[in-house]
This record gives C-alpha cells, structure tokens and sequence, in this order.
C-alpha cells in the first residue's frame, strides 16, 4: 500500500475550474508501476471513477460524464497526479479520492484500487 494525500478542493461557482493534487509517499520506481485514479462520492450516492492514468505508459481513461472537462496528469519526479477539472457544475459537488492500484484498477473498477487518500472535497454552486 501507499500514503495518498490529496489537496486543491474548495468551492467554485458554476462554470469555475480547480485542481486537484495527490502525492504519493512511494519510492519513484514503485510510484511508476502504478495506475493512479480519481473517485469521487456525493452524498447519497455510490462512489464513481472519475478518471485514470496508467503512470508506467501515461495513458489516461475517462468515465463518459468527465470527458471534455477533466484532465488527468502526472509529474513522476513529484510523484504526483493531478485532475484539473473545468466548467464545474453542481452535480460535480463531491468528496474526491485519489486512489491507487495496480494496472488493471486504470478500468475505474474500486475493487482493483489498493490505496485510498482521505479525499478533498469539492462544492460547486449555482
């Protein structure tokens, strides 16, 4: 397992952007052969995949309602992943995870994932 921390939530109005930040305590090898994602939990609701990103190849993945808003990076040398999301609409309001697992968690499947961060929450306004 590995310590996943997350920072950049708060709130936006409609249409506002933010930055999500996660860095991993993990050697930098280590760190390279995971997939790093984003979840996030609205109240009431179940947790979804927001987005992935495969470290070793860089190649990313996208639940459908995120494509064309959300970006998901990464820095190796910081060993940090990132989710810049914009146009942000209230039913993005959520607690959002960074998460970690081996290749196969880069489906967004929760049950792949090996480590959670403790979350950021984001509130969108209208």
């Amino acid at each position: 397992q590995v310590q996943l921390v997350e920072s950049g939530g708060g709130s936006v109005q409609a249409g506002g952007s933010l930055k999500l930040s996660c860095v991993a305590s993990t050697y930098t090898y280590t760190f390279s052969t995971y997939c790093m994602a984003w979840f996030r939990q609205a109240p009431g609701k179940e947790r979804e995949g927001v987005a992935s990103i495969n470290i070793w190849n860089a190649d990313t993945y996208y639940a459908d309602s995120m494509k064309g808003r959300f970006t998901i990076s990464q820095d190796n040398a910081k060993k940090t992943v990132y989710l810049e999301m914009n146009s942000l609409k209230p039913e993005d309001t959520a607690m959002y995870y960074c998460a970690a697992g081996p290749p196969a968690a880069c489906s967004l499947s929760s049950t792949s994932i090996t480590s959670w961060g403790q979350g950021t929450q984001v509130t969108v306004s209208s």
